[in-house]
């Protein structure tokens, strides 16, 4: 199995053939048909809501209302609203009545993504929600029946903040009923050039492009990059590079710079970063050819920042 797609489009893919995939996979497999809590560990980016949308499409409940929300972007003042709903005039601006995530999600299933950073007070009631099956909005008197499926997901040590008393220990048991751990991509390397042609087939949709495929230098630094970002780091360098190139293969050159910094052959002549940065500052704009805004937006930096770096490197068109 080289790859899991839960949706027509691939938009919702895990995508890998390593051995920790694999195991993922399986896991998924087991425990989809399963109605019971699902609690997913990893690092940013390594893909926890795809799994999420996994093992909803491979549900009972996979017709129904698949909900994420966001606890970490949620403020703690808007938090219970959010989640369970509130009534006209509960609070200040409380202008209609308004459904909660929770009620949204009946019948389906509530992805709580990065759960960890849930207010204690928010906490408390949902595992009453989960232990009752029945929620209270923000000023209501009446209960409300629920019936869903709960996936969390963490990139923190959920344990360690159970022990620093910053998250409810029956609340981590409660949503700890099955885990799956989702590996950083540096430690499937291996899963790269797959991930590779899977989000070049993706973008060329997007962009209405016909990029073939990726050089072999750039694959090999493409490999040796750490990817602290994981999978969402490398799909949006390969998004950008199918984005502004115009030729039918990734080259070294469509890549960013801090991958081609990581790879230790960039840097056998033992150049200092300083030098290292004005080339690839003068490749980039004899590249756009001195188009500044385009140079800007392939660098990732400010057009004054770039201004300023010109100055500083005494750069020159046509030299």
């Amino acid at each position: 199995m080289e790859r899991l797609v839960n949706t027509q489009s691939g938009k919702h893919s895990l995508v890998g053939r390593s051995n920790s995939m694999l195991t993922v996979y399986e896991l998924i497999e087991k425990i989809s048909p399963v109605d019971v809590g699902v609690l997913l560990i990893g690092e940013s980016g390594t893909g926890k809501e795809l799994a999420a949308h996994a093992i909803h499409g491979k549900s009972a409940r996979k017709d129904m209302p698949f909900v994420a929300v966001n606890c970490a972007a949620i403020p703690d003042t808007l938090a219970e609203s959010e989640l369970f709903g509130h009534e006209k005039g509960a609070f200040t601006g409380a202008q209609a009545k308004r459904k909660g995530k929770f009620e949204l999600a009946d019948k389906g299933t509530l992805f709580l993504d990065e759960i960890g950073d849930m207010s204690l007070e928010a906490q408390s009631k949902m595992l009453r929600i989960l232990e009752e099956k029945k929620l209270e909005t923000v000023g209501g008197e009446q209960s409300i029946l629920v019936d869903i499926r709960i996936i969390a997901a963490s990139n923190k040590d959920l344990l360690q903040k159970v022990k620093e008393r910053t998250f409810r220990s029956d609340l981590y048991y409660r949503l700890n009923e099955m885990r799956i751990d989702l590996p950083p991509l540096r430690e499937r390397k291996e899963d790269i050039s797959l991930l590779v042609k899977h989000f070049i087939e993706l973008f060329n949709q997007d962009f209405n492009k016909k990029v073939k495929g990726v050089s072999d230098t750039a694959l090999s630094y493409l490999i040796k990059h750490s990817w602290p970002g994981n999978v969402r780091e490398l799909k949006n360098v390969i998004k950008r590079a199918i984005a502004l190139m115009e030729s039918e293969v990734i080259w070294l050159e469509h890549l960013p710079f801090e991958v081609r910094l990581q790879a230790k052959d960039y840097l056998k002549d033992d150049f200092s970063l300083k030098q290292i940065e004005r080339c690839h500052i003068a490749a980039i704009l004899n590249k756009t050819k001195w188009n500044k805004k385009m140079a800007a937006m392939i660098l990732e930096i400010s057009r004054p920042r770039l201004d300023r770096k010109i100055k500083e490197y005494n750069l020159t068109e046509g030299k």
